[in-house]
């Protein structure tokens, strides 16, 4: 049965957060709001684990409690008629108390289990609206460990944790009437100790607070580097940096280990503490007892069911030591996973409102500025008209502000200033879903999942036909090489795509492209990685998928360049120059200057040794 899982907001949308993460009564005052709305939809469910609960807690005073019988009734009064009896009703509360304990561990442990796997959905499902500007500020890692990590806490929440911990508080205030009415003299010596003790415990757990919270924090980090670490293996052996990555992470592990020992000192303390509280309310309870016992206050059995019931006081003190430590945690995994849930998605934004049709691809930008950083733009006034059907590149040296200028026809950032109009629409008042769907992107790194080719390429369009993919995949020229592997097209890439050659992983992107049928199609250096005998080969998939469709261009090679209606020299952030190849080769400004110094380089590289004769490349490039 789905169950909504929500966590409540304030008057502004942000989830309420608070620097403190400590097991006290007023932050569970806090945090109740929070903690209701995940215990709500499930309340049912814990109202019978509660009533377990309690038959199991009662169950588990019969044994306690047949103790004064026992010994005043049968050992000393030789009344062996109710032994019988007496078993009986001790051995069926122990059934009854196995039977239930099953039974909650059953109910409430896989409940809190369906909560962490709802939860980590509802995160993830999150984390993938969020905008690209949160990718860049935060490690694959720590999102990684915001999603499956910081969760886990939860079960302490829903499961039998928290049930067993208001069952020992029943269970201790059922045990205190009793051991009142036995002795009131021992039960108040008794007491006197547990609430000195409670305001002890209380102090630690603000202190271990936020050792919980900065160790969620380290762990994100160590398992971000190290996911960077292993992700790029590669460039970390070509540089022959085994040892410094080792050295990092052996660094980012001792963090974690001091912070753990600083834990475990304080929960030491705190397990060191009740230990003393135990031996000092058992002493005091045996000079006491003694004493009433030998003045006749009390029988022998009184005594006895007295030492037996004053282990269920005491051991809500042991409890809050574990389960109080473990809520801490929780109570700190919940915080994080508020502040991920505080972030707005990129796509719930209340000025995107529109809905965009069918795109003709008439691309327009209006006086656009753009800053990563406030004060530091880096795209300063750009306006530009892309047809629909047109091909538009930007070339410029590096740092020019070209990848933003396609991050910003993406829709993954929105201008600072100006506007962008896609088919007359404000693109920054349009609903993203409705505007992404029909846009194709082709990288210069061709992201690969660890799947299949097939799975790579229908990635786009998982409805897609037969007859569709293997067309996309011949017009791509990945039929080329996938139908030489022993698989096929269900052979294996590895991860980020290994196995396969850069212009295999290329020609694999660009089918993926071609399924997506985008009306708006952006490539960005798709070509820059291969060589130029792989470029021929995939040049008529590339000029396939442009056709007819509104193309943005960053593109180093003339091959591509020179088929552009018009291309964009950008340097600084701004357009400098704009026109046909020729008509830019004419102006010989900085196009030229660029085009001169690349064919010249070209050059050089392939003048064959010993000969004066030049062998020109297929394509130059344009740095």
């Amino acid at each position: 049965m789905s169950r909504s899982t929500s966590l409540p907001s304030d008057r502004h949308g942000a989830p309420r957060t608070s620097e403190s993460s400590d097991f006290s009564a007023g932050r569970l005052r806090e945090l109740w709001p929070d903690i209701w709305a995940l215990v709500r939809p499930r309340r049912k469910l814990l109202a019978l684990g509660f009533v377990l609960m309690v038959i199991n807690r009662l169950s588990g005073l019969v044994l306690p409690a047949s103790t004064k019988y026992l010994v005043d009734d049968i050992l000393i009064g030789g009344n062996l008629g109710i032994l019988v009896p007496l078993i009986s009703a001790v051995a069926g509360a122990t059934v009854l108390q196995g039977a239930t304990s099953f039974s909650l561990t059953q109910l409430l442990s896989k409940e809190a289990q369906r909560l962490i796997t709802e939860m980590r959905r509802r995160v993830q499902q999150h984390v993938g609206r969020l905008p690209i500007g949160y990718y860049n500020a935060n490690k694959t890692g720590s999102l990684v460990s915001r999603i499956m990590s910081d969760v886990e806490g939860l079960r302490n929440l829903i499961g039998t944790g928290l049930v067993e911990f208001l069952g020992g508080l029943m269970t201790a205030v059922l045990a205190m009437a009793i051991l009142f009415r036995i002795s009131w003299q021992m039960t108040g010596v008794a007491l006197l100790f547990i609430v000195l003790f409670s305001g002890i415990l209380s102090k630690a757990f603000r202190y271990i607070r936020p050792i919980f919270k900065e160790r969620r924090k380290i762990f994100a980090e160590v398992s971000g580097r190290l996911t960077e670490s292993l992700s790029g293996v590669r460039v970390v052996k070509g540089f022959h940096a085994e040892s410094r990555e080792a050295e990092i992470f052996s660094q980012g592990a001792q963090r974690l280990q001091d912070n753990i020992f600083a834990s475990l000192t304080a929960i030491s303390a705190m397990s060191f503490g009740s230990t003393a509280i135990v031996g000092l309310v058992g002493a005091a309870v045996m000079f006491l007892g003694a004493r009433q016992v030998s003045a006749g206050q009390i029988t022998v059995g009184e005594f006895v069911t007295f030492t037996a019931f004053i282990a269920f006081l005491v051991a809500p003190v042991f409890q809050i030591v574990g389960i109080g430590t473990q809520l801490t945690e929780a109570f700190a995994g919940l915080d994080r996973t508020r502040e991920v849930l505080a972030e707005r998605p990129e796509d719930d934004d209340p000025i995107r409102t529109l809905e965009m049709p069918a795109i003709r691809g008439h691309v327009e930008f209006r006086d656009v500025y753009f800053a990563y950083e406030p004060g530091k733009p880096v795209i300063r006034g750009i306006s530009f008209n892309a047809a629909p059907g047109t091909v538009t590149a930007f070339v410029g040296s590096s740092g020019s502000g070209k990848s933003t200028l396609i991050n910003l026809i993406a829709a993954f950032h929105t201008p600072a200033e100006g506007s962008i109009l896609v088919d007359g629409l404000p693109l920054h008042q349009v609903r993203l879903d409705s505007f992404r769907r029909q846009l194709g992107v082709v990288l210069q790194d061709s992201f690969l999942f660890d799947g299949s080719v097939r799975e790579n390429i229908i990635f786009a369009n998982p409805q897609t036909t037969e007859e569709e993919f293997l067309t996309a995949c011949r017009i791509a020229r990945v039929d080329a090489f996938a139908e030489s592997f022993p698989d096929g097209y269900d052979t294996i890439v590895g991860e980020r795509g290994v196995k396969l050659s850069g212009g295999q992983k290329q020609r694999v992107s660009i089918a993926r492209a071609i399924l997506a049928n985008p009306r708006i199609l952006i490539l960005d250096e798709a070509t820059s990685s291969l060589d130029s005998e792989s470029e021929a080969i995939i040049q008529e998939g590339l000029e396939w998928l442009m056709k007819d469709r509104t193309t943005f261009v960053i593109a180093h090679r003339l091959s591509t360049i020179r088929r552009a209606h018009q291309i964009l020299v950008v340097e600084d952030g701004q357009v400098v120059e704009r026109g046909t190849h020729k008509e830019l080769l004419s102006a010989a400004g900085r196009y030229f200057d660029l085009y001169t110094r690349q064919h010249e380089l070209e050059r050089n590289l392939f003048l064959a040794p010993g000969e004066g004769d030049v062998v020109e490349p297929s394509g130059t490039e344009l740095v």
